[in-house]
């Protein structure tokens, strides 16, 4: 009735008078939000999360800035003021080559030679699998997406099993034990984290490019053969251009991954002082480095946002890039002929050294007493169940430790309360961005739960630590306690829990709810039985995919996590650095177990398929 008299004055006012302000079309706009919750859920949803990303990110890049605790002397500043040492101590001093620039360069290396490399592969496997009759199509369609779904330090433990040195302690490696010691530069460092981080992402390429074979009209093919372009024209002129976005893209996530990979260049890198920005930042941290971790922390940052932009603009280049095609276009299957066979022993070999051997290797050094001795008496079963073990801090087999129950505890405890919490904000968040007439929260929740993509995770730890490890306000410090494990992981997997409730809520109408709202219905109601219900498939994928995610995710706990607060993957990585092998192997294994068969429950769940359409 009140909106009705305000446009009842508002007509008999003469001419333009008719015509209503911007602050009148505002509290309208307000009067209407304000009858439904959804509005202020958003904005206690957008409160929740610039507090859980925004505000840690700020705090981060701030550190760089202002003198840390125990460097006032040294600067002759109070705590908190600003300072530009550790801008200069990281940039431009004598021991920055150490700190930034030898890291940033190993970084760009790796990042370069694991891009190359997974181009000139999986090109090859996208192409055999999508385009041509190699024999097992359906099959590799799936199985060479696999090391993907492990966690990547998985290769390079079983790398060190097997190329393993005396540059430093343990056991000795398969090939040192059968008497040829591999040179430093095999065992350890760039080459070794190129070749796993090549065979970890390749998948990445095998999606994109595949995906973009797949939607290849061959048509276009054979009309430019008919008027006599040679293979080689084809390839260049039409292929090629066509391509370019899905491959561009695809050299973009993968840089964008290799800048904040840390298990890979913790496992290999460390032993010979190998050092990449991730790395960097750990010991900085480590050695209590604050402000400097800051600058490396925020450098990696402005990184990897840059490059995830570049990404971005690359998928809008990607429309001016299509083929119209209709019922007429045609997927044509190239024929192999005599290289049939050689092409399926191709990917059959590259499965077998991305997965096979990896697991194998890890699997056999779980069972034998000493290295790479394959007799009888020589395996057995101690390190998973055995007692009394002659080792100090491993009495017994791993599946019979406390300490493995206890960080498979935390892990359910931490990672599921993150997983199912983030699914159900990525519900929230979808149903606000969709139904709201707040033109602003919508765009606000879609940005802002997207940025932790944008940070490389072991800078988006660095962030918390910097903001919860001391009391701030009301809030007390947060800093070796499950809290901060379970936030940092909801913030850190938003992206995937908040875009799964975007897809669903866009593709479900409001006349179910109009409907149940004009039989009197409250909101709360008809969330519980209607929107839920509807969309339990993507509640389920946005808590299903952090879930897995977190399970296998590494760089997040390592900052952030105590010997009280072990999870599954520290508490691997605290048995590498006892040197206790076999050990570390057996809960690697059991880690990338549940990261699989979690993934593959995931698709059964959701009735999708990573692998979708390459062999189809």
């Amino acid at each position: 009735m009140a909106l009705l008299s305000e446009t009842a004055k508002a007509a008999t006012l003469p001419g333009s008078a008719m015509a209503p302000t911007a602050w009148q079309r505002w509290r309208y706009r307000m009067k209407v939000a304000s009858r439904e919750p959804t509005t202020l859920i958003g904005v206690l949803t957008a409160l929740l999360f610039t507090y859980l990303i925004v505000v840690p990110i700020i705090s981060i890049v701030l550190d760089s800035v202002r003198v840390q605790f125990g460097h006032e002397r040294r600067l002759g500043k109070d705590f908190g003021e600003l300072t530009l040492y550790y801008l200069d101590r990281a940039f431009l001093s004598p021991v920055s080559v150490d700190l930034f620039w030898r890291p940033l360069f190993n970084t760009l290396s790796v990042a370069l030679g694991a891009i190359s490399l997974s181009l000139l592969i999986g090109t090859v496997l996208a192409w055999l699998i999508s385009r041509t009759d190699m024999f097992g199509r359906r099959w590799f369609a799936t199985a060479l997406i696999v090391p993907y779904m492990l966690p990547a330090w998985t290769f390079a433990l079983a790398w060190t099993t097997l190329f393993k040195n005396r540059t430093v302690g343990g056991q000795p490696g398969w090939f040192e034990a059968m008497g040829l010691t591999p040179p430093d530069w095999v065992a350890y460092g760039r080459f070794p984290i190129i070749v796993i981080l090549t065979l970890h992402y390749t998948p990445f390429v095998i999606l994109l490019f595949g995906s973009a074979l797949r939607r290849f009209d061959s048509q276009l093919e054979d009309s430019a053969r008919i008027l006599g372009a040679k293979r080689y024209q084809v390839a260049m002129q039409i292929i090629l251009p066509l391509m370019r976005p899905a491959l561009l893209s695809s050299m973009v996530l993968i840089f964008a991954k290799c800048l904040g990979e840390f298990g890979v260049p913790y496992v290999l890198g460390l032993p010979v002082k190998f050092e990449v920005l991730s790395t960097s930042l750990f010991r900085s941290i480590a050695s209590r480095q604050t402000g400097v971790a800051g600058v490396v922390a925020a450098s990696i940052m402005l990184i990897g946002i840059v490059t995830l932009m570049i990404d971005a603009r690359l998928v809008r280049e990607a429309r001016r890039f299509v083929t119209v095609g209709s019922k007429g276009s045609m997927n044509r299957q190239s024929r192999l002929g005599k290289y049939r066979l050689p092409a399926t022993g191709f990917a059959a070999l590259i499965f077998l050294l991305s997965v096979g051997l990896p697991l194998l290797t890890l699997f056999l050094s779980t069972i034998m007493k000493l290295p790479a001795q394959f007799t009888l008496d020589n395996f057995t079963l101690d390190y998973w169940i055995g007692r009394d073990l002659h080792t100090v801090a491993l009495q017994t087999g791993v599946l019979l430790s406390p300490d493995l129950w206890a960080a498979a505890k935390n892990t359910l405890v931490i990672v599921g309360l993150a997983s199912l919490t983030s699914g159900i904000l990525g519900l929230l968040v979808g149903y606000v961005v969709i139904r709201t007439p707040v033109k602003v929260l919508s765009v606000y929740l879609r940005q802002v739960t997207f940025l932790p993509y944008l940070v490389p995770g072991i800078a988006f730890a660095a962030a918390y630590l910097s903001l919860f490890a001391v009391p701030r306000g009301p809030m007390p410090a947060l800093y070796g306690t499950v809290t901060i494990l379970v936030l940092a992981l909801i913030a850190d997997q938003m992206p995937y829990a908040s875009r799964a409730g975007i897809s669903a809520m866009t593709q479900l109408g409001k006349d179910p709810e109009e409907a149940a709202q004009i039989s009197g219905a409250g909101w709360f109601r008809r969330m519980m039985l209607i929107v839920i219900p509807i969309q339990k498939g993507s509640l389920v994928t946005g808590v299903l995919l952090p879930f897995i995610s977190g399970i296998k995710g590494l760089s997040l706990f390592v900052i952030l996590a105590v010997p009280s607060t072990d999870v599954l993957t520290t508490y691997s990585l605290r048995l590498v650095d006892y040197h206790y092998t076999q050990a570390a192997n057996a809960v690697v294994l059991i880690i990338a177990a549940i990261a699989y068969l979690g993934t593959l429950a995931a698709q059964k769940l959701t009735k999708t398929n990573l692998a979708e359409g390459l062999g189809s």
